[in-house]
């Protein structure tokens, strides 16, 4: 595979044109440390933390795989501490914004669609099947309740528009937060060493710049990869919906232990080849 001017991967279909706000282009590197779904429980990510900075090493990349909201109660603790450690990781030595990476989970894809839930067909349905997965965690850690969503979304739209608007300015309180959130990524991938990193999924038929809810639902696709996806040596995942744990194939790798469920938070470091070199248990 090669490499085109904006930084597309080249698979046997020709070279697809990846846009740069959706898709996050690493550089090559010795080490990747790749950090599995969060849910919430910020107890776990700082003390994922607090080991990661004495292993972090000039040159290593560093991506998280999203799902750093909803279910657990510290939603709002994880983006700041997300950022704090953005902070201490690029002030390294020779340490670079492109060096790290923040993809969009199915808990931060929900929260946009929630903050636009006034716009839905049915509202109610829409909000309801949003709390079954747990978006309501993240709803009560910017000071409100699902239950005050389902009223309003029952008296009128102008009501749930309110109410959307609310829980919005209520987020951009919380310095950094609607901006982090803004910016998250697709997927990310080496540009030489052949890793592609994702949330939960893909679909295999369909070329990266092509993959849309896959992304965050397509569990299935992921697990019955048989063969390398668009010449990528490895795809790496963060979120399982049975959250079985660390499970690697020939051609993929996934690192989740249920983080937030009461499991414990999974963050891996790779080689080139994909290969599991170390980890951290949070």
């Amino acid at each position: 595979m090669g490499e085109d001017e904006g930084g597309a991967r080249h698979g046997e279909a020709g070279a697809t044109v990846l846009d740069r706000a959706k898709f996050t282009r690493l550089g090559p590197a010795r080490r990747v440390w790749a950090i599995g779904a969060i849910h919430g429980d910020i107890d776990r990510l700082i003390r994922v933390h607090r080991d990661l900075a004495a292993r972090l090493a000039t040159g290593d990349r560093l991506v998280y795989l999203g799902n750093y909201l909803g279910v657990g109660a510290g939603s709002g603790g994880v983006l700041d501490e997300l950022l704090a450690f953005r902070r201490l990781a690029l002030a390294r030595p020779n340490a670079f914004v492109c060096d790290l990476a923040y993809l969009r989970g199915a808990q931060e894809e929900m929260w946009h669609k929630l903050l636009q839930l006034q716009l839905a067909m049915e509202p109610t349905q829409v909000l309801a099947w949003m709390i079954q997965r747990g978006v309501d965690a993240t709803i009560r850690a910017y000071g409100f309740d699902a239950e005050g969503g389902m009223a309003a979304a029952r008296v009128s739209v102008t009501a749930l528009t309110r109410w959307t608007g609310a829980l919005r300015e209520a987020m951009r309180g919380h310095p950094g937060h609607d901006e982090f959130l803004h910016s998250l990524k697709r997927a990310a991938f080496t540009t030489h060493d052949g890793l592609l990193f994702v949330h939960s999924g893909l679909d295999p038929s369909r070329p990266l710049a092509a993959q849309g809810d896959a992304l965050w639902w397509g569990s299935g696709g992921f697990a019955a990869l048989g063969a390398p996806y668009a010449g990528f040596r490895r795809v790496v995942r963060g979120f399982d919906p049975r959250h079985g744990g660390i499970a690697e194939t020939p051609y993929t790798v996934t690192a989740d232990a249920g983080c937030g469920f009461g499991g414990a938070l999974k963050a891996l470091c790779l080689d080139p080849t994909g290969a599991v070199i170390d980890r951290i248990d949070g």
